[in-house]
């Protein structure tokens, strides 16, 4: 099978900014004049490897502007603590927010870094208490903390789990309260490899936590996704010689395009109702 080896500058739509916002976000930049539809998340709303992600194909779908604010590597934190994107996506008729992984976000453990929150930067006291044994210096990602934590003890990272998860639906609910409620939750699921740390994608998301959250928003969208390895979709993605491995764990465009016709069932009747 052949793949698009190409640099990530062959991809439409290249990375921009709004405003003040200093999180990078997939373009192109588009006017905030005309009713829109916002979308906010992290790399799989961005479409990384994806020359049209499925906001592309949902805006010809809907026939509203839809403006895509995911970013690669992004937390739900990136976009707590960014008040541009916040006021761009109030603006929207609604706005559509992915269920990030719950290892990315600050929390009374350990603190990530404002943007690419995937990214480890301090271990808090009542974690070096709960690990004393643990180094943290050793630690530059999220994962691979969780997964040393729970090889250590699966009790004590129990209690890590459990902050982590409330810490999340307190978050997601401050974010959606800023929004208003007028808010659409997309749900993607899907799994990495077998041998990956933790294979189910968003990381620590459960129904509870979906569930808790379904009464402060117009509806919960839940899509069983497919990695570009696992539904043979790499074909026709635009990713660098080294980057094959990082594309394989990504979502290919026959998701995307399968998200898209789901997104446009789901929020065609809410769009008429406005």
């Amino acid at each position: 099978m052949s793949y698009e080896l190409k640099s990530a500058g062959a991809l439409s739509g290249e990375s921009c900014r709004y405003g003040q916002s200093r999180l990078l976000v997939r373009g192109p930049q588009r006017s905030l004049d005309a009713p829109y539809v916002a979308f906010l998340g992290g790399t799989e709303v961005y479409g990384r490897f994806v020359e049209f992600p499925f906001v592309d194909s949902l805006q010809n779908q809907l026939g509203m502007d839809c403006i895509n604010l995911g970013s690669v590597n992004a937390g739900l934190d990136s976009f707590v603590q960014d008040e541009t994107l916040i006021r761009i996506a109030r603006q929207a008729h609604v706005s559509v927010l992915q269920m990030l992984g719950a290892q990315n976000i600050s929390n009374p453990y350990y603190r990530v870094h404002p943007r690419r929150n995937d990214r480890f930067l301090q271990a808090h006291p009542a974690l070096k208490t709960l690990y004393p044994e643990v180094d943290f210096t050793e630690f530059h990602f999220n994962k691979h903390l969780l997964c040393t934590l729970r090889e250590i003890s699966g009790q004590r990272f129990e209690k890590v789990r459990e902050q982590l998860q409330r810490s999340w639906v307190e978050r997601m609910s401050r974010l959606i309260e800023e929004l208003d409620g007028r808010v659409l939750l997309l749900w993607l699921r899907y799994q990495l490899d077998a041998g990956a740390g933790f294979p189910d994608e968003p990381v620590l998301v459960d129904r509870t936590m979906a569930e808790a959250l379904r009464p402060k928003v117009q509806g919960v969208l839940e899509i069983k996704a497919s990695s570009a390895a696992a539904a043979k979709d790499i074909a026709g993605m635009i990713f660098g010689q080294m980057e094959l491995p990082a594309a394989r764990h990504m979502i290919g465009p026959k998701e995307h395009l399968r998200i898209a016709a789901a997104l446009a069932g789901r929020m065609s009747p809410m769009l008429r109702k406005k």
